[in-house]
Formats: structure tokens, sequence, C-alpha cells
């Protein structure tokens, strides 16, 4: 890297060597690195090309859950989601034994029990867990997509964010077909219940199961208001919302 000293002010490329402003002036620098075309041709980078290949099928597979539960998670924040679906998915794609390298794809993955054992879990709030704030045991109803608290306490069997007057419940059921991008969610009416010391049955259907290839994917979503004035507000925009992956089928 050099500083141009020179009259002209220079930006963009010009005979192998790139001009731009920085903090300290003018600067210039040569290109450097591997041609875009030695990449893709070379059999010295086939490797490059491997991880490539495999990286955008994970990215691919990664954006098509979370946009089948774009409903589900519209109030559900952490900017870190992608980064970490990202990891898991490869972690996931890593169970295709079948595929050649470069091949490999999450739905195959997905076919073995340690892959859907990955998925399953996983919470789409890395800063609010479902393990961390719900103290009850909840069931759910593969057949139907149930979830359901037979006895539940909120004031005592939660650990509820400072504000909160209420909370919501919903279960949602999912058909993703990772591998040719068929997608249906269903998911409940919300369930919501005053944060009291008082013992209510929870019980959250979706209207009907999903149906088609891939994999059957049950979701649990719990969320927080704050009630002013007889009008229930989301708390602090979702920041404490939790929508966890509780079954992978």
């Amino acid at each position: 890297m050099a500083k141009l000293k020179s009259l002209l002010k220079i930006e963009g490329t010009l005979d192998g060597m790139t001009f731009y402003k920085g903090k300290s002036g003018y600067l210039v620098r040569t290109q450097g690195g591997v041609s875009k075309s030695r990449i893709e041709n070379d059999p010295a980078f086939i490797r490059t090309r491997e991880n490539g290949s495999e990286f955008g099928q994970i990215a691919k597979s990664g954006k098509l859950l979370r946009q089948t539960l774009t409903p589900l998670l519209v109030d559900v924040k952490d900017g870190a989601l992608t980064a970490r679906m990202m990891k898991q998915m490869a972690h996931i794609k890593n169970f295709d034994t079948l595929s050649l390298r470069g091949d490999r794809h999450v739905a195959m993955g997905l076919l073995t029990p340690e892959g859907k054992a990955l998925l399953r879990g996983f919470d789409f709030n890395g800063n609010a867990k479902l393990k961390s704030i719900l103290l009850a045991d909840f069931q759910l109803n593969t057949a139907t997509g149930e979830i359901s608290i037979p006895n539940f306490n909120p004031l005592q069997q939660m650990y509820m964010p400072g504000g909160a007057t209420h909370v919501s419940f919903t279960a949602g059921i999912a058909h993703i077909d990772f591998e040719t991008q068929e997608k249906e969610l269903h998911y409940s009416p919300e369930a919501n219940l005053p944060i009291t010391n008082t013992v209510t049955p929870v019980s959250c259907t979706p209207p009907q199961v999903p149906t088609g290839g891939g994999q059957l994917v049950y979701v649990f979503k719990i969320s927080f208001f704050q009630e002013i004035n007889g009008m229930q507000y989301s708390l602090n925009n979702g920041a404490f919302n939790i929508l966890q992956i509780i079954e992978v089928l």
C-alpha cells in the first residue's frame, strides 16, 4: 500500500492498481487475490468450490426455514439468528453420508436421527430460550400439533421479564421440504393469560396438520405483553419473546 502524492484525486482501478480514499488521504494498492476464473476451473481449488457449493446450499435451507415461520418470527427479535442458523444447518448437512463432498445437503442430513436431533430444541431468540423461561412441563400431540400445559401457574412457573402483565402461547406445525423448497405452516390462535397466581390449563391446537414430503417441524411460541388502559402491547418489541422447534419428524 502506498500514499498517492499528486494533485489528481483518483478513485477506482487503473492498470492493475486500485486508488481509493482512506483516513490518511488518497492511497493506492495493487490488485491481488485469486481470479474468479481460476477458482472456478483450477484443480487446485476443488475444495474451495466444494465448500462454496455447500455453503450456498445451507444458506438456502436456513432461509427457507425462516421464511416458513415468518408469521411467528415477526415479533421474535435476535440479530444473530441468521448466523446461528447457518452454523446449525452446516452441522446437519454433515450427516448426509450418501452424497459426495461438495454436494451434501441439509435435506439428506435431516433424514437421519442425528440430523433431526440437531434441529430439535433450536431457539430462534438466542437471548430468550424456552428452557430458561418456562418452568412447567408441556405435552405435544404430534398427531394434531396440540401443545398443552394441564395446570399452569404463570406467576410461579415462569421467569417473566420486568413490566410483563400478560403472556401468550402459540403452537405451530410446518411442513418443510428442504429439497423441493415446498413449505406450509399452520398455527393456533394465541392462548392469552394474565400473569397472576391463578392455576389455568393451557391448550393450543393448530387448525390442521400440513401434508407433503420433507419434515414436519413443530414449534412453540411464548410472547409477553404489557397492558396499559385495557390494551396489550408487545413488550420491548418482542426482545423477550420465545420461539423454539420442539420436535422434528
